[in-house]
């Protein structure tokens, strides 16, 4: 099955000019954006109370939503685990006054845990009256608050674990092609994820760790569809001697075009069924693979291979290196 001719010659270079720009002023972008309006921080970042529930009976995380929302709990975040059980997540101020700054006052060890503990119960309380609403009993099974300093470890742990994908990544391509290669496959997946990064900032969507996951599984099929294509070029430099780099780098491109549409449409329909149907809870995730699919694809045709390019990759990066016997000799 191809959607595309093997064979075809469609020459995507031609324009490797213009989409260089066109990449370039979408990294300024992203990166204006992020540096203007920045990322819209959910709870597992900026902390928050949690609030677990148990009704009496089943219920549909839309209606626990809606009655939040009745309440005037904005911003909350709600997740199912069984048929009855519910995660509600609020942010700090929606009991009406920060609880660090209750924990923070002149009171200190026992009497601050104290005062934070009341307020988490009286805030269960408000959370459990407006969930009457639905008509069900709910009964808290679980009330804590969780303190920004917990979100800020896990900001640090995911920038932690970004650095490590891409260092990774650029020690496996640098061993396995060359260097060259492993700029333009590193250029490229910055590129998609800061475009990502910059469309979920101007959208204002929550950035929670499940978007981050959704970040870094982006960065894995980005490098993933690079690697497929920039093996072709290499095989095809190796095999052929009347091709020059523009050419090479085009019969790659479109060799692999049917293959890269086949299984990027194939991964689409999982994840805009997750996005159509997964709930709020999925929502976000599935939207950042969605943006990360396209922007993947686009950017391995009219970024990453016409930065090859750029770079000089030619036949001889890829020829084995011819040893010095001069060298040799000297050796015991």
């Amino acid at each position: 099955m191809e959607f595309f001719n093997p064979n075809s010659n469609v020459d995507f270079m031609r324009i490797r000019r213009v989409s260089m720009i066109v990449a370039l002023f979408l990294v300024i972008g992203s990166i204006t954006t992020l540096a203007t309006r920045g990322l819209n921080f959910a709870l597992d970042f900026t902390g928050g109370t949690l609030v677990e529930v148990q009704f009496d009976r089943e219920m549909e995380q839309p209606q626990v939503l809606e009655a939040l929302d009745a309440a005037g709990f904005e911003g909350a975040v709600v997740q199912r685990f069984g048929t009855d059980s519910f995660a509600i997540r609020l942010p700090p101020d929606a009991g009406g006054g920060a609880p660090e700054e209750a924990a923070a006052g002149p009171a200190s060890g026992d009497e601050a845990e104290s005062s934070l503990d009341a307020r988490n119960a009286a805030l269960a309380a408000r959370v459990v009256e407006a969930l009457d609403a639905t008509g069900a009993e709910s009964t808290v099974t679980r009330s804590e608050f969780v303190g920004p300093q917990v979100g800020e470890e896990l900001a640090q742990d995911g920038l932690l674990a970004v650095l490590v994908v891409i260092t990774g990544i650029v020690i496996y391509i640098a061993m396995r092609f060359e260097w060259k290669f492993g700029v333009a496959t590193v250029v490229g997946e910055l590129h998609d994820v800061l475009v990502t990064l910059g469309i979920f900032a101007l959208t204002g969507r929550d950035f929670d760790l499940v978007v981050l996951a959704a970040v870094l599984a982006v960065d894995g099929y980005s490098v993933n569809d690079k690697i497929v294509v920039f093996d072709r070029v290499r095989e095809l430099f190796r095999n052929t001697t009347n091709l020059d780099p523009v050419q090479v780098v085009n019969r790659a491109v479109n060799s692999t075009l049917s293959r890269t549409i086949m299984t990027s449409l194939t991964t689409l329909l999982t994840v805009v069924a997750l996005f159509l149907f997964g709930g709020p809870t999925l929502e976000n995730f599935a939207l950042v693979i969605i943006i990360g699919i396209v922007i993947g694809t686009l950017s391995t045709i009219f970024l990453s291979a016409p930065l090859l390019l750029r770079l000089g990759v030619d036949k001889q990066d890829l020829m084995p290196k011819a040893r010095d016997e001069a060298e040799l000799a000297r050796r015991p």
